[in-house]
């Protein structure tokens, strides 16, 4: 499709204001949702650093008594 002049390709015959419209609706949805995604990851790996600190704090005060375990073997037969 062949236009004239600029104003013509934005005036696209009348139907320019629908179709820059979608244009507009699908660049500001799309960049909402990179926005969100970015948000949402970045909450992630904040969630799972603080889960891991947690973690790292639970066993450095879980292993502070330092309390010995011993096995034993045991035997089992095959008879």
């Amino acid at each position: 499709m062949a236009f004239d002049s600029f104003s013509a390709f934005i005036a696209m015959e009348g139907h320019g204001p629908y179709v820059w419209a979608c244009y507009a609706v699908f660049f500001v949805l799309m960049a909402l949702m990179m926005i969100g995604s970015v948000r949402s990851r970045n909450a992630i790996i904040e969630s799972c650093r603080r889960g891991y600190e947690f973690q790292a704090e639970k066993s450095t005060v879980a292993a502070a008594p330092a309390t010995s375990a011993s096995f034993a073997r045991v035997n089992v037969s095959q008879d």
